[in-house]
């Protein structure tokens, strides 16, 4: 960051944002330790100390997470309403075998009606949903639990294949990772895309990564089974991204009709065929325009774009930005 822009920023922020992620007993660790991590790595790119992150305990300490390893937490949730700015409560793989106590959602609820942002990662979803804060609100939670959380809360607005979501100041993410995602969102809306950015390429991780949280499931649960014509065409765009990759190209490659090739794409990956080679090439053209100095025309050429001009546009949809601002701020 530039000094005029950290000098900007200092101007703007003008207190701590305090942020408490409860952990329940058999929390999933890396729903806290994901979004701690991304708020700490904002901390120092910024300059600015603006995070101030606190673990939450439900129950006693330490708190013994899903893993089996143990986390020890600030302090315990009490009868007192939390000062806080954001309130992110962590899921566990087994929430749905557990009460969740009173006194949890009692505090939830006093703590949530004086925050700014209030948001769930992976299944803690079902604690803020009982507590009443997803009624009427676009949410989501962790795929296995989806049927399940639908079930329960009919009156949430469940959209099952978002990797996060926001409604107004309650923000829900999907499974485990998904965490991160909604961490660095926030970080975006607070400090900035430019921090978000550095952030993420600190991380090794997506800004935002495409499609949903159902071609993670989908395709980690096809990696068990046999090869499939989906998967062969998946591996020939990664290997051909300026090839001819369009429905009836792959169509053919793989022996499908365009019609069945689209549906089973769909159904497969989460995303259209048309979709998934634009973020493929999108992908690559930001990791050439990051790691070489080969000429942003000819990047866009040999990742399959009609010209510089296409590239230019679909590149700024997907990553805010445009691949000469990405390349200055992060090419090596």
């Amino acid at each position: 960051m530039h000094r005029s822009d950290r000098q900007a920023f200092r101007g703007k922020v003008m207190s701590t944002h305090k942020i408490a992620i409860v952990a329940m007993q058999g929390v999933q660790l890396l729903d806290v330790i994901g979004p701690s991590d991304v708020f700490a790595e904002a901390n120092r790119q910024s300059g600015l100390g603006y995070y101030s992150v606190e673990v939450v305990s439900t129950s006693g300490s330490p708190v013994r997470g899903s893993s089996g390893l143990a986390l020890i937490p600030d302090r315990l949730i009490d009868e007192e309403p939390s000062e806080v700015d954001t309130l992110l409560v962590a899921g566990d793989p087994l929430i749905q075998e557990r009460p969740l106590t009173e006194n949890l959602l009692r505090w939830v609820k006093q703590t949530s009606a004086k925050a700014n942002r209030v948001g769930s990662v992976c299944s803690g979803a079902f604690v803020l949903g009982e507590a009443g804060l997803l009624t009427g609100k676009r949410a989501t939670t962790h795929w296995s639990q989806a049927s399940e959380f639908a079930r329960r809360f009919p009156d949430v607005k469940l959209e099952p294949n978002r990797i996060f979501t926001k409604d107004g100041n309650v923000w829900t993410s999907a499974g485990v990772t998904a965490g991160i995602d909604l961490a660095l969102a926030i970080v975006e809306q607070d400090l900035g895309l430019e921090i978000a950015l550095r952030v993420a390429r600190e991380l090794v991780v997506f800004l935002k990564r495409p499609g949903g949280q159902t071609q993670f499931s989908t395709l980690l649960a096809g990696q068990m089974a046999q090869k499939t014509p989906i998967r062969a065409a998946q591996d020939f765009v990664a290997d051909n991204l300026a090839a001819d990759l369009t429905v009836a190209a792959l169509a053919k490659r793989v022996g499908m009709s365009e019609r069945n090739f689209s549906r089973q794409f769909k159904q497969e990956v989460g995303m259209t065929p048309a979709d998934y080679v634009e973020s493929m090439r999108l992908e690559a053209g930001r990791r050439l325009s990051e790691d070489t100095s080969i000429p942003l025309k000819r990047i866009a050429i040999d990742i399959g774009f009609s010209d510089d001009v296409a590239f230019r546009r679909s590149f700024a949809r997907r990553f805010g930005t445009s691949p000469a601002a990405y390349r200055r701020s992060f090419g090596s």
